[in-house]
């Protein structure tokens, strides 16, 4: 396959998931990256896109300009990817998307319900394909998973928990100018969720991604314990899915201890099953009435599901990049796929897009309006 070639909004020398997108987007050597609008200032943009080697005339000063030219190069970007905080996901990815050029673009979609409404209008209007870089899916034991609740080998779905506790926001350290802390606890730039924006949303998406199910209502209790924060930093919510499934999810930045300690556990009428992120390799399966099994990635047991996006021997640890590079990689083919005359549905398959996006925002609103009411319950 010929590299795709790639820009970059955001991502810029100090920004920690620029780096990883990079890295996820050349792990199968599927992309190049060739121009990029890569920080708030056009002085930053340019000593950021000179760091990494761009073409000085391909360092733009801003997405919009970046957008118009690239649009009229004969060899000009095909996909763009959109690194920047939330409140500048809708403009940059509006700006590629009227011009024909796809949009991978970071979660959760925006930073407001009116923006994630016009983003999805700006998606069905352009041709081109929009991936939003729900990661956690790529992992093969997600996949496993996935594939054996779909199998029904835990019966029917009744328990859904997830639960992804951090502790980097234990100290203020937004205050001491930490700038990836400082634009997270800013609702101008973050939106309206805190930590359930940035990583509840992520754990919420997991849990339907596996068990197959949507969420319809959830009564959530947010709060901030970090000193003058006016976005949650701790989030406990109750949620009930369709067919009667019921859940819990709890999401923390307070939780001294915990890096990234994101985790999922279904249970249906006939068993079982548990995947850590932080132990990725492994996923338990307890059959109801019979002894706990695990499933080791590439291991006995693993299904075409798992295998399919597992890239290393058994043992060697595979995780983050790795299950970042799976979503780069399907956008890949899914862009060649769409270029070569497929749709766009068809070419998506299980790549995590638009109506992901606003679930994640329906998701994030909801709680919100949940916890201005006492945590009632609140329809998703």
């Amino acid at each position: 396959m010929t590299k795709i070639r790639l820009g970059m909004v955001g991502g810029g020398n100090d920004a920690f998931i620029g780096g990883v997108h990079r890295i996820a987007s050349r792990i199968d050597g599927r992309f190049e990256l060739v121009a990029g609008a890569l920080s708030s200032t056009p002085e930053k943009s340019r000593a950021s896109g000179a760091a990494l080697g761009l073409d000085a005339a391909r360092c733009y000063g801003d997405f919009t300009e970046m957008a118009a030219a690239e649009a009229a190069r004969e060899d000009g970007i095909e996909a763009v990817a959109i690194v920047t905080p939330n409140h500048m996901h809708y403009p940059a990815a509006k700006a590629f998307l009227d011009v024909g050029i796809h949009v991978i673009c970071d979660k959760p979609l925006t930073a407001t319900p009116d923006d994630a409404a016009a983003m999805a209008k700006a998606v069905a209007a352009s041709d081109a394909l929009f991936v939003l870089t729900h990661n956690y899916t790529g992992y093969p034991m997600v996949r496993q998973a996935r594939a054996m609740v779909a199998a029904g080998e835990i019966g029917k779905v009744r328990l859904v928990q997830a639960e992804y506790p951090q502790d980097w926001l234990t100290d203020a350290i937004e205050a001491e100018g930490q700038k990836q802390a400082a634009w997270r606890v800013d609702p101008a730039r973050s939106g309206a969720g805190g930590s359930i924006g940035d990583i509840g949303t992520h754990a919420y998406n997991l849990a339907c991604f596996v068990s197959g199910l949507k969420g319809v209502e959830l009564a959530a209790d947010l709060h901030s314990f970090g000193a003058g924060r006016q976005l949650d930093d701790n989030a406990h919510i109750m949620l009930r899915y369709e067919g009667g499934a019921r859940g819990m999810l709890w999401s923390s930045q307070v939780a001294p201890g915990n890096e990234n300690g994101l985790r999922l556990r279904i249970y249906g009428d006939k068993g079982g099953l548990e995947w850590a992120q932080e132990d990725p390799n492994y996923l338990w399966f307890t059959p109801h009435g019979e002894a706990k099994r695990l499933i080791r990635r590439n291991g006995a047991g693993a299904m075409d599901a798992a295998n399919a996006v597992s890239r290393i021997p058994s043992g060697h640890p595979e995780g983050y990049l790795e299950g970042f590079a799976n979503i780069y990689t399907a956008a890949a083919e899914a862009i060649r796929a769409v270029q070569s005359g497929a749709s766009r549905a068809d070419a998506m398959g299980l790549l995590p897009g638009i109506d992901d996006g606003l679930a994640g925002m329906a998701f994030i609103a909801a709680c919100v309006a949940s916890n201005r009411k006492n945590a009632a319950w609140v329809a998703l």
